[in-house]
This record gives structure tokens, sequence and C-alpha cells, in this order.
């Protein structure tokens, strides 16, 4: 294995019910709470809200790289994303994510064309290919 360009490093205690998470670096502290949505209490955030703004942060960060590759303007880009939590056949359950890409200097399918190569290089869509439905949006029209 190749050596890291970078690592994160966090700890938690916990878990998701009543945890605690801080990262090395003390930029993130946080409490983990169930959702609200499902009787969470509301002082704390969850894994699924962190893994939607961390797929978006990454992904816009892939975006500005697909957009310089094509000489295209996305300073102005914007994702909205959602992680979605659904109950398993058997027990447990699995994610499912969407990112909704606004990106108002680019028309039509050159903002579908810069969605679809960003999702090609951005290591969170890399790490969860083929395990988690991603569904993409580019200025209101799907990427397929």
């Amino acid at each position: 294995m190749t050596e890291p360009v970078y690592t994160a490093k966090a700890h938690v205690t916990g878990g998701r019910a009543q945890g605690h998470g801080k990262t090395a670096s003390g930029s993130l502290d946080v409490q983990l709470r169930p959702p609200r949505e499902s009787d969470g209490p509301p002082d704390g955030t969850n894994p699924e809200e962190l893994f939607a703004i961390g797929y978006a942060a990454c992904f816009e960060g892939a975006l500005g790289a697909a957009a310089r590759r094509s000489g295209a303007e996305a300073g102005d880009a914007s994702i909205d994303s959602r992680v979605m939590l659904f109950p398993k056949d058997g027990g447990g359950f699995y994610l499912g994510a969407a990112l909704d890409v606004t990106l108002p200097s680019v028309d039509g399918d050159d903002a579908v064309e810069l969605v679809r190569a960003a999702h090609g290089m951005c290591p969170y869509s890399n790490a969860i290919r083929g395990n988690v439905n991603v569904e993409l949006t580019a200025n209101g029209q799907p990427v397929e």
C-alpha cells in the first residue's frame, strides 16, 4: 500500500445513541445522537448528517477539478446532499445518497457532464460505488 496523502483521525465513544466524537485536530467536536425524526434529542448530530456534509464537500472539490480540466467555471457551485438510512430485510440498515448539484455558470448537458466527471473522481463516490445507491442531479437534470 502506498503512503496516504492525508489521514484524518477521530475518537468516538458511546456510539450513535449517546456518543461523543472529536477529531485529533480538535476542529470537530460533536455529540452523537439519534436523528430527531426517530425521537432523538435536539442536541447532537448523527453519522448520516456527518456523511452528508463530508460527501458534499468532497464532491464539490472533485467538481472543481473536473471544471478546471474542461475549462469550465464552477466556482459558484452548490450541493444539497441527502444521506438516507433504509431498513434492510432480515434486520439492519443500508444507506442511500443523493447529491443535487447547482451550477449557475454551466448550462444543460455541460453541467451533467461535469457532475458525471466529478462522480468518477470523488473519493467518497469511489469508496461507495457498487455498494450505495447514489442519485445525482445537475441543475435539476438527472445524471445517469
